[in-house]
């Protein structure tokens, strides 16, 4: 597991929450269009049946998937820099972070103007703790 300095993870913040956004995005984009073809279903399932434009339906349904694998491609590349996405709604991040003799990690929520808080992986973010002193030993404050 790749660990941060905080220094590292507030520098990758800008990317990161641009990263965050696509992917919200095209989740929302397929949450949308998912509510929209279950709509259609239930419609056709109290008339009996309807006229549907297929075409349509399949072209809504190409970008429901497309979406889907846009967030998923998103979320991954996330992943492989190293940080977890803990609740893609909210916009929770953490990133591993050596302190002492345990890894714990520094928490950001969306709409956070910096990393403010901490937490063990056991507490997870009910356990949030604010940034003290020993997160910033051996590195130039800002």
């Amino acid at each position: 597991m790749r660990t941060f300095t905080l220094s590292e993870a507030q520098t990758m913040l800008p990317v990161l929450e641009s990263l965050l956004k696509r992917a919200q995005t095209a989740a929302r984009l397929a949450a949308q269009v998912e509510g929209e073809l279950q709509d259609l279903s239930q419609r056709i399932f109290l008339h009996g049946g309807m006229h549907v434009d297929i075409a349509a339906v399949a072209r809504r349904r190409g970008q429901r998937e497309k979406a889907i694998q846009e967030a998923k491609d998103t979320l991954a590349e996330i992943d492989a820099i190293g940080v977890q996405v803990k609740d893609l709604d909210t916009g929770l991040l953490d990133f591993p972070f050596q302190l002492e003799d345990r890894v714990v990690l520094l928490c950001w929520k969306q709409g956070e103007t910096a990393i403010t808080h901490w937490h063990t992986m056991e507490d997870g973010f009910a356990g949030r703790k604010p940034l003290d002193e020993r997160f910033t030993r051996g590195e130039k404050l800002q």
